[in-house]
């Protein structure tokens, strides 16, 4: 049985990932950090997947809490095929570069970009040993090409930078079975994010192209089959799902 681990995984995108690995018989251990009462609404739901799912409460932009929850995961299951780095820091005050204090960019870095490469540095000895791994990473559309974000600069510059490292140990890594791949949203916001397809298309979005909002579910689907293991040509992707929207340019 695979084992798969989704960081932040109890609410928004995360949870809807964390429910589709669930149905398609993983077993998922999931991060939280102060949802309280997300976790317990998934254990109430899940309950009956009780032996098929862990909660660990860390803070993964810290590398002492991404080691714990790796050796949680790893000491539970015995195995790790699958990691989901959902969480991540975003300020969501629109201000220039010029006004950021400095703490709020060693957040943004560290947390979006430093601690990919501590999770990579904890999981990929596990991954090589089973010779079989996948590693779903997040960014935001057009990473792939390094664009100008107004108001984002400290989160797009840690993402942009994700890019580069995420195709490096995708090469490093093929020979060993493993594929590491971005997936980007669009403008999934507010409830849309645990919401489902067939939700969305009840009510229309009139600024997103395709014409309903993205969704969790949206997401997942991505995720998942990005975990299958036949998906192995697929690596050092950027993959967008956004429904054509153009979400860098929506407020100039």
């Amino acid at each position: 049985m695979r084992h798969a681990l989704v960081t932040s995984g109890t609410k928004g995108l995360g949870v809807q990932v964390t429910k589709a690995l669930l149905k398609k018989g993983y077993t998922v251990t999931v991060s939280y950090r102060t949802e309280d009462e997300a976790m317990k609404q998934l254990e109430t739901t899940w309950g009956h997947l009780k032996d098929r799912i862990q909660l660990v409460q860390v803070d993964v932009t810290k590398k002492e809490d991404i080691y714990r929850l790796v050796d949680g995961a790893y000491d539970r299951f015995g195995r790790i095929d699958v990691v989901v780095n959902n969480a991540g820091p975003y300020i969501f005050e629109r201000k220039k570069l010029f006004d950021y204090e400095e703490h709020e960019w060693q957040t943004m870095v560290n947390g979006n970009l430093s601690a990919a490469f501590y999770m990579f540095k904890k999981v990929l000895p596990i991954m090589r040993n089973q010779q079989f791994g996948r590693i779903i990473l997040y960014g935001f559309q057009g990473a792939n090409t390094a664009p100008a974000w107004l108001y984002r600069s400290a989160y797009a510059a840690a993402k942009v930078g994700l890019v580069s490292l995420m195709k490096t140990v995708a090469v490093e890594e093929a020979e060993y079975g493993i594929t590491v791949n971005m997936v980007c949203p669009g403008n999934i916001v507010g409830e849309m994010k645990e919401a489902t397809i067939e939700e969305s298309r009840k009510q229309k979005d009139p600024d997103t192209p395709i014409g309903r909002s993205g969704t969790g579910e949206d997401i997942a689907r991505t995720v998942a089959f990005l975990c299958e293991d036949d998906s192995d040509m697929v690596t050092g992707s950027v993959i967008e799902v956004t429904g054509a929207v153009d979400v860098l340019h929506r407020y100039r």
